[in-house]
């Protein structure tokens, strides 16, 4: 009796390696790309509350997510706040390539689309005005041209 087992008659599967990362690990990763950002503020509060988890809600205001995982791709959408006299056509541009590098470099997913929505403008900090305190926000439709004027 011959003990040795011939394998080709074994066939064995093979692995499957999957990985899933949630929509949340990378509103985190776009929003710690935010704070590197100067003259940018998100919707509804400033970076620092938000990256501390000082927010009312457990998502992030103004960070969209939609993942595409058969394809391994992911769409964002940045609801944003803009420092006035900033160059809003160059600040998207950076927070765009600024974004899609850095969840590519951590994730490996490929970026469909940044989509970047200026909501509003920061108004200048007056430093007559209580030390460390943030510009107050406006939304763009608040804006009269009287006041943009003025500047």
């Amino acid at each position: 009796m011959d003990s040795t087992v011939d394998t080709k008659e074994f066939e064995v599967p093979e692995t499957v390696y999957s990985r899933d990362i949630e929509t949340r690990v990378i509103q985190v990763i776009i929003l710690q790309c935010l704070s590197k950002i100067e003259n940018v503020g998100l919707l509804g509060g400033n970076l620092i509350d938000t990256l501390l988890g000082r927010t009312d809600s457990d998502r992030l205001k103004g960070i969209f997510v939609e993942q595409d995982s058969k394809n391994h791709q992911v769409k964002v959408k940045v609801e944003i706040n803009v420092r006035y006299g900033i160059s809003i056509p160059e600040k998207a541009e950076e927070i765009q390539s600024k974004v899609v590098k850095e969840i590519i470099s951590l994730t490996g997913l490929h970026v469909a689309t940044v989509h970047v929505v200026v909501k509003g403008l920061i108004s200048e900090i007056k430093e007559e005005k209580e030390e460390k305190k943030e510009g107050e926000i406006y939304p763009a439709a608040l804006l009269e041209e009287d006041e943009v004027d003025a500047y």
